[in-house]
């Protein structure tokens, strides 16, 4: 294999790989499926409505990615909990609820899309009440719904998600299905490694080109003073 095959071939191989991985493959959720996780949740005592709501979500499974829009009020003062330390501010909190979560988000695909702290209160609020204040949001992708199932039954998620609880006034959260959305990964990576492969080609020295002389066969000669043409 040449140099100039084994540039492109890599990072072609290396972004088929990560495609495969980052894509959910294995279509929408069963029956048999969403039925093992509401028992599963019912066993580890999730508030009914709570397990109403992801059960509808999930049958209603398109096998695709998706994002969850996420407007945050964290508490001034939050109360005690259970592990944490008395004086935990929200931060605190929402941190160790964090340092479980980001990491089964990131091993199964999933991640943070943006993160970012309010500088206004809503400027635009129709229909609902008490809506005016928020201090955070965050936007995370999700690869699949069956992602978020495995993530929701975790054994570690029940006592991680009372530091959430406390560390919040309020919150909404609500997934979307993308129509546009520029900032995938598989699309971004994919330009990118488009354009690293076509720099290093262009640094590569071409065999097929040369000086005039070489492309028309007259490489070593060159006129002389006893040449007719000098």
């Amino acid at each position: 294999m040449t140099l100039r095959k084994a540039l492109w071939l890599t990072p072609a191989l290396l972004y088929a790989l990560f495609v495969l991985w980052y894509t959910e493959l294995g279509g929408p959720l069963t029956a048999a499926e969403i039925d093992g996780f509401v028992a599963q949740m019912t066993e580890q005592g999730g508030e009914p409505e709570t397990i109403a709501r992801l059960e509808q979500f999930f049958r209603e499974d398109t096998g695709r990615q998706f994002l969850m829009l996420n407007a945050i009020d964290m508490a001034e003062h939050p109360s005690e909990v259970d592990g944490a330390p008395p004086d935990a501010d929200a931060d605190m909190l929402m941190g160790l609820y964090m340092e479980h979560m980001i990491v089964e988000l990131l091993r199964r695909g999933c991640h943070p899309v943006v993160l970012g702290t309010a500088v206004s209160p809503a400027l635009d609020l129709v229909g609902i009440d008490e809506a005016e204040h928020w201090t955070d949001g965050a936007l995370f992708r999700y690869r699949s719904r069956r992602d978020l199932m495995a993530i929701a039954v975790h054994p570690e998620m029940g006592k991680r998600h009372a530091f959430k609880l406390a560390a919040l006034d309020k919150t909404i959260a609500y997934p979307i299905e993308t129509t546009f959305y520029l900032g995938d990964l598989r699309l971004l990576l994919g330009l990118l490694s488009l354009c690293f492969a076509a720099v290093m080609d262009a640094t590569l020295p071409n065999a097929n080109t040369g000086s005039a002389a070489g492309r028309y066969g007259l490489r070593g000669w060159c006129p002389s003073e006893s040449s007719p043409l000098s």
